[in-house]
């Protein structure tokens, strides 16, 4: 997969949370990207980034200076995703890495920890609980 060029809805189940977190400067974080941290700010994850969460809605900051704008995120929650590497049902308990904010993989490398794989749906579908490490200490 390619990062996001446009608004890419994710599939949702269960009570999600949200946060609000200031943008990077000169960038546009479309919705459903996975998102990661740069100098406290956010931007579309690259890998080895500290997973932020998910953008809820586009934040358009291209020309704006950093923390002009806040990007909506859902930071814990199960959201269904493609991952490369899963196979079957065997693979639930799975840790899940992306790639940047469209690419998500069972190949850890220099990748993101983003979640672990709670349901296989088919192929390389499945439910994916995410949470944010800051949620954690929350």
């Amino acid at each position: 997969m390619a990062t996001l060029t446009k608004d890419t809805p994710r599939a949702w189940e269960l009570e999600h949370h949200l946060n609000e977190l200031p943008i990077i400067a000169d960038d546009i974080v479309y919705e459903g990207a996975a998102c990661g941290f740069s100098s406290g700010r956010i931007r579309p994850l690259v890998a080895a980034d500290v997973f932020a969460g998910f953008a809820k809605a586009q934040c358009d900051n291209d020309g704006g200076a950093a923390g002009a704008k806040n990007v909506k995120l859902i930071d814990a929650g199960d959201v269904v995703l493609n991952v490369v590497g899963v196979t079957a049902i065997t693979d639930v308990g799975s840790t899940v890495y992306a790639d940047d904010d469209n690419t998500f993989t069972l190949t850890s490398s220099s990748n993101t920890a983003i979640g672990k794989i709670t349901r296989w749906i088919s192929g390389t579908q499945c439910v994916v609980h995410v949470e944010a490490p800051s949620r954690r200490s929350i």
